[in-house]
């Protein structure tokens, strides 16, 4: 176990120096999860890293499939070996609207988490800079020579830390919106034939709304395997009751499912909110993942951009020995756009499905993607928000305006 840090004093009369003890590693990932694991693994991809010594703090053992990453990307991503499924077309539906798009350079595609966690930790357990510790990080510090690790397994040093362990929000309602993302999805098996395995349906939106956001989303591995799931954008929880009834509902008045076995279950809440996480604390503690607004704030997904953030970081530490001044490299105007339909889903939730109806009815699905995928020019951002009707958007900017979130009815 590294010794405490410490420091000498070397008195010579005319000043005072201190003689720092060379940090135990140079990086600190704090949390094995999708954001640490994605860093450690783009750092053993980067030659000019080879000599760096890395330590991963993580309190779990990371060895169930406790979670399925989805994505889509127009180019080949580290993680692609891995990948479990992929998918050349996408399904969007709402009562009135109904297409399969054709997706051209884009591909959706799926991970499951033990995958990930055995692919990542069979190459570094490989490789000599790493060193696994399991324990919990109960708090980071900064110090003139770095940072320093306060663990359940005693402290650690390093040069930088890199932190993703989950925020501990002090909400101020008052001024920012707070809401979730929350689903139950079940794996079914079908005696018959009933999906496409080559069309995701996205987004179905043909269920009752009950003034939120709800919809159901579907992986087909086979014609008679899928990933089924209910989500919803709300403040609060449901009963879990509700969520089955819901997946119930769809498979038998949707699809016409009597007969199905469920083989596995997946539940989450993602948090949704416009609240201020930073990119880093301090000079040399560098937050990850869901910490550092890795999760889009309007949809949730968050593997591909927490792969991006590894990249940039990476490239910094590679070309200049220090992590990038703008770690995340985030546009303003994408945060603003993530604030407006949240307001709107606060405000009123079930006008969601007509905004996402608008988008995909008239827009080219690659300009849909990109958007979302915060890749697109101010040209593309004023053709999707002249796409979509104005009236609730210009509602959220005067809640913008006035620094106060609209409430429901407002």
């Amino acid at each position: 176990m590294p010794a405490p840090a410490t420091a000498v004093g070397n008195n010579s009369g005319l000043a005072c120096f201190l003689c720092f003890v060379k940090p135990d590693f140079d990086y600190l990932l704090a949390g094995g999860g999708a954001a640490g694991l994605s860093l450690a693994y783009h750092i053993s991809q980067e030659p000019r890293l080879r000599d760096k010594r890395v330590v991963i703090i993580e309190p779990a053992a990371k060895n169930q499939n406790d979670r399925t990453w989805s994505f889509w990307a127009d180019a080949a991503t580290l993680f692609d070996p891995i990948v479990a499924h992929e998918w050349q077309q996408l399904a969007f539906r709402s009562p009135g609207f109904e297409r399969v798009f054709r997706l051209q350079r884009y591909r959706y595609k799926m991970i499951r988490g033990l995958d990930f966690y055995r692919f990542v930790q069979e190459a570094l357990a490989q490789n000599p800079q790493f060193t696994f510790v399991q324990a919990s990080v109960e708090g980071l510090t900064n110090t003139p020579e770095g940072v320093e690790a306060q663990t359940s397994a005693g402290a650690f040093r390093a040069r930088y830390a890199f932190d993703s362990r989950l925020p501990q929000l002090h909400k101020q309602p008052e001024k920012h919106r707070y809401l979730l993302q929350h689903f139950v999805g079940w794996e079914i098996e079908t005696p018959h034939d009933v999906f496409d395995p080559g069309t995701v349906e996205f987004m179905d939106f043909r269920g009752e709304q009950h003034r939120e956001a709800r919809f159901i989303y579907v992986l087909p591995f086979s014609r008679r395997k899928a990933l089924v799931e209910y989500t919803l954008f709300s403040e609060e929880l449901l009963p879990k009751a509700e969520y089955e009834a819901a997946m119930q509902e769809y498979l038998r008045h949707t699809l016409g499912l009597t007969d199905y076995t469920i083989q596995g279950e997946e539940v989450g809440a993602i948090p949704m909110t416009d609240h201020p996480l930073p990119s880093r604390e301090g000079a040399n503690i560098i937050n990850l993942g869901t910490r550092a607004g890795r999760a889009k704030p309007s949809t949730g997904y968050a593997f591909l951009r927490i792969q991006e953030h590894s990249a940039r970081l990476v490239a910094a530490l590679a070309g200049t020995g220090q992590p990038p001044r703008n770690p995340t490299g985030d546009q303003r105007q994408f945060h603003l756009f993530d604030t407006l339909l949240l307001d709107i889903m606060r405000r009123r939730g079930e006008t969601t499905r007509d905004i996402f109806t608008e988008l995909f009815r008239r827009n080219p699905i690659e300009r849909v993607l990109a958007f979302l995928d915060e890749r697109t020019s101010w040209a593309d951002n004023f053709r999707i928000m002249n796409s979509v009707t104005p009236w609730p958007f210009m509602r959220s900017i005067w809640h913008v305006l006035r620094g106060r979130p609209g409430k429901r009815g407002e």
